[in-house]
């Protein structure tokens, strides 16, 4: 593909770096199969060669329009495209370029912007936990559409207080802490069964995937610079990882590095970040033989958990089959959907408040896919995906540490 960049981005970092990723393009087609947007709508603007070929347009100086903004917006960031695409086109870095250039051209109508601005303010802020309590106290009485973002108060537990000479980080995350405790508090007592202790730094925040990705580039950076400073002393006093449990931050900080590469007070320490950070799953391997004899009771080999893996994870992070691999090897009967286990859920970080009709149509063929194994439970990886696929399923949805966790 040729691309001859417009005088107005020939001179801009973003402009060059699109071009760069569009010269792998060769429109091959074979990212539309795998699509979730093109699977419900069929429109070819709906897929990431059309997306492709509207950021294309841009750089070479057309001017956009909303209808150019409106088929970006409906793009969730899944990024299967990339797993499927033969030319490695890092579609998900493109997109984000192309969503800042078209939102520079294109004003949004008031109440768009209104949303936007509450998600990417309101998600991060000290007053998220507060809020999520008082909705919780009055979740009966909510309409469907808010008691869908708002799950049942949970226990968080006990965190453990013993200390290893083994340490790893963990980012508490921006809306975990108040909708789901239990999962990090899960996470530290696992570890620590395995001789590893979690320590988490009070002034990390959020990990910067809200402001990001809604077009608030410069104040998703403040949050990824606000965490490098908060987790260097850590790092420094040896920590041997920065441990994800919700794998939509676990891709962002795993891009830290790209994302601060220009930036020369930062560049080497994002790019150690990123080196450091892992998902939780990944240190499943080394974890099992040492909770296998610590395990309180045996799972249940009747129990059918089935396992929905995050875009984030399968796809942002190329993370495929090592939960349910391991958890099998604990003994667990763990299943993933038989078909189109490779698509997204519909929840996508905000995507589901911004497009939700979208969003609950593919919810739903989910959970129709996996309602097929008759599950006794299902698990994920990421926070956005649980709390989505709970609100249309009877079925608990639970993170797959917290199964391990009642265990031992």
């Amino acid at each position: 593909m040729q691309t001859q960049l417009s005088p107005e981005y020939a001179a801009r970092a973003d402009g060059r770096a699109a071009e760069a990723i569009l010269r792998k393009c060769v429109h091959c087609g074979f990212c539309t199969a795998t699509c979730p947007t093109y699977q419900l709508l069929g429109d070819e603007l709906d897929g990431p060669r059309g997306r492709i070929y509207l950021m294309k347009q841009v750089l070479e100086g057309a001017e956009p329009t909303r209808k150019t903004q409106m088929h970006l917006d409906r793009c969730l960031t899944c990024r299967n495209c990339e797993t499927t695409c033969p030319s490695g086109v890092d579609y998900g870095h493109l997109v984000d370029i192309g969503r800042k250039l078209v939102d520079e051209k294109v004003p949004r109508p008031a109440g768009e912007k209104a949303v936007r601005w509450l998600l990417k303010e309101g998600l991060p802020s000290p007053f998220f936990g507060p809020a999520m309590q008082m909705g919780q106290v009055v979740r009966g009485l909510l309409p469907a559409t808010l008691k869908n973002k708002v799950p049942a108060k949970q226990d968080a537990g006990r965190w453990p207080t013993a200390t290893h000479a083994r340490k790893v980080l963990m980012l508490a995350g921006c809306v975990q802490p108040a909708m789901m405790p239990n999962i990090n508090s899960a996470t530290a007592r696992v570890l620590d069964a395995a001789g590893i202790q979690t320590v988490i730094a009070p002034k990390a925040g959020c990990c910067g995937a809200v402001k990001f990705h809604l077009n608030d580039q410069d104040g998703g950076k403040r949050e990824m610079r606000a965490n490098i400073d908060a987790w260097w002393p850590h790092i420094d006093s040896g920590v041997e990882a920065i441990v994800m449990n919700a794998s939509g931050c676990g891709v962002t900080v795993k891009e830290y590095g790209h994302i601060l590469a220009d930036d020369p007070a930062y560049a080497a320490k994002a790019a150690r970040i990123s080196e450091l950070t892992k998902d939780l799953s990944e240190l499943l391997p080394t974890l099992v033989p040492t909770l296998q004899p610590k395990l309180a009771r045996q799972p249940d080999a009747k129990q059918v958990i089935g396992f929905h893996p995050p875009c984030t994870l399968q796809h942002g992070q190329k993370l495929r089959g090592g939960v349910e691999q391991h958890l099998a090897a604990l003994g667990f009967t763990v299943q993933v959907a038989r078909n189109e286990a490779h698509l997204c859920c519909g929840s996508a970080g905000t995507y589901s408040v911004l497009n939700p009709e979208l969003s609950y149509q593919l919810r739903d063929r989910k959970l129709g896919h996996l309602s097929e194994l008759q599950p006794d439970v299902i698990t994920s990886a990421n926070i956005g995906c649980i709390t989505h696929l709970q609100s249309g399923t009877q079925t608990p949805v639970r993170h797959w540490i917290e199964i391990l966790d009642e265990l031992l």
